[in-house]
């Protein structure tokens, strides 16, 4: 190793540096005879790409290179070869309009190694597809030390064993140390690599911030901005005013420019004042009449001011039965309806209520949602459902009477944040309805939680209400950073489950 290093600096590969590069392939190489880049290839891919081909120098002498196109990864069959994919070594087949980029070369003079500047060099790479906005990177490793074992062992053998450390491959550790993961096999890769007995191993790195081109003019999120309602129970002489009040926080959120408003369950649950003096479950079921002409209102709203509504819950009556339910009206003016699975045993014994049946995510121009209510977040396992289906963000609407049945939703919900990778926001209501039976009490602190790692709170809460209060609570959370923990965390939670010893998945079940 070099000693007395007093710069390393990464520079964009010249003709210039033409000499000393192949001087340093020659080294580099010294097990492949005339393994190296005559002058035009170089030029060619200076011509073509220069922000793909980069040098490492250390006191000002090379020490490494990286070279690299960006090409239409589907267009190549998923068993190329090194020649197929730089098109016969003209590299023709770099594309400017291409989604991969895929590494040519990267070599290390022997006297650098151990500096870690081969991390540099991929971390370029990197960095380079982020901004190119490419789908990730691609190559064809070798592995120099298959030879040792090739009699004894299968390529697919081989690599089993380097990645459990039984084998030391200093080309593929490398690479998986650096995040590529490999992908498949390639037989007859590279001519004349006796070392690897030409195969290769196709690595990959997927671009976490990759946004695939659309043709319409909106963009996806990638900050979101949340509004949650802590809506107090006070008793309205309607449902216009109960609309009005709904209204006001609506423009209040919205004029945060939030993404989302989130309603706590049953916040409409002052309305069965009017049915004080019927059973409870034929009042709940009065107040069920109230919910279509809601829903269209939130609808309306969300139009209106430009804001996805989630409209915490509301009794509604189907086939006779009665369940608890809500909407997602979107800014678009489209509605979906999600669905309480299941039902507090008051819920059933008191009001004669019936759990749902069905469990989904809702795609939105701020990314993919998921919507529990209250006691479906003490559920873990529909939680991880929603998160095998891409959930960002998990909304729970709740109505907690005492603080100890607020204590399970809020401890659970912190749990779906961090097992799922995915921010939580929970909305309730406080205050109280003493003409309400059944109803007459309500604690509630309304938080948005995020998972723990060192990108996010420490304590794993972004934002938090004062507790029993009357307020709105405005947060923002970024996506990109639960794509970043997904990949880098320094747990994985979704990438390491052990689907080898375990499955889950939902059923079919036809609309209730």
């Amino acid at each position: 190793m070099i000693k007395n290093i007093e710069n390393i600096e990464l520079h964009f590969l010249t003709l210039e540096d033409y000499k000393e590069l192949k001087d340093t392939m020659i080294e580099a190489y010294s097990n492949m005879p005339n393994s190296y880049w005559k002058e035009s290839h170089i030029k060619s891919l200076i011509d073509k790409f220069p922000e793909g081909q980069v040098v490492i120098k250390v006191n000002n002498e090379l020490a490494g290179c990286a070279l690299s196109i960006v090409v239409d990864y589907d267009g190549f069959d998923e068993h190329h070869t090194y020649k197929e994919i730089t098109g016969d070594y003209t590299f023709d087949t770099h594309k400017t309009d291409g989604d991969v980029l895929y590494g040519i070369d990267v070599f290390i003079k022997s006297e650098y190694r151990g500096l870690r500047l081969g991390r540099r060099l991929y971390d370029y790479r990197k960095e380079l597809a982020e901004k190119l906005n490419l789908r990730g990177i691609a190559f064809g490793g070798r592995i120099p030390n298959y030879h040792k074992y090739s009699e004894t062992l299968s390529p697919k053998e081989y690599i089993e064993k380097v990645k459990r450390k039984e084998i030391h491959d200093p080309v593929l550790n490398f690479q998986i140390s650096n995040d590529f993961h490999p992908s498949k096999i390639l037989k007859g890769y590279l001519e004349g690599d006796e070392a690897s007995n030409e195969f290769a191993v196709l690595l990959e790195w997927d671009n976490i911030y990759y946004t695939k081109q659309t043709k319409k003019a909106t963009t996806k999120k990638k900050i979101v901005r949340l509004g949650l309602i802590q809506w107090q129970m006070r008793l309205y002489k309607d449902l216009t005013e109960l609309m009005q009040q709904a209204e006001y926080f609506i423009d209040a959120v919205s004029a945060y420019r939030s993404d989302f408003a989130l309603f706590p369950e049953f916040f409409n649950a002052p309305l069965m004042a009017d049915n004080n003096h019927l059973p409870e479950s034929e009042a709940i079921r009065e107040l069920a009449k109230y919910t279509p002409e809601i829903v269209q209102k939130f609808s309306e709203l969300a139009i209106s001011y430009n804001i996805n509504v989630i409209t915490g819950s509301m009794p509604e009556i189907k086939d006779d039965l009665l369940y608890n339910v809500g909407y997602l009206c979107k800014r678009d003016g489209s509605t979906e309806r999600y669905e309480k699975l299941h039902v507090t045993p008051d819920e059933a014994k008191v009001w004669g209520m019936q759990g749902g049946k069905n469990i989904k995510t809702f795609d939105t121009d701020c990314g993919k949602i998921g919507v529990l209510v209250c006691y479906d977040s003490e559920f873990p396992e529909l939680s991880r459902l929603l998160a095998d289906e891409g959930m960002d963000i998990l909304f729970i609407p709740f109505l907690t009477d005492t603080q100890n049945g607020y204590s399970r939703v809020r401890h659970c919900a912190q749990a779906r944040a961090i097992e799922n990778e995915c921010y939580v926001a929970i909305a309730g209501s406080v205050g109280n309805l003493p003409k309400v039976h059944n109803m007459d009490i309500q604690f509630a602190q309304s938080m948005v939680f995020t998972p723990c790692d060192f990108s996010f709170p420490a304590n794993g809460i972004k934002a938090e209400a004062t507790t029993n209060t009357e307020m709105i609570l405005i947060a923002d959370v970024d996506i990109d950073l639960l794509r970043e923990l997904n990949q880098f965390g320094s747990v994985r939670n979704l990438k390491d489950r052990r689907t080898d010893i375990f499955e889950l998945k939902k059923t079919v079940n036809k609309d209730i």
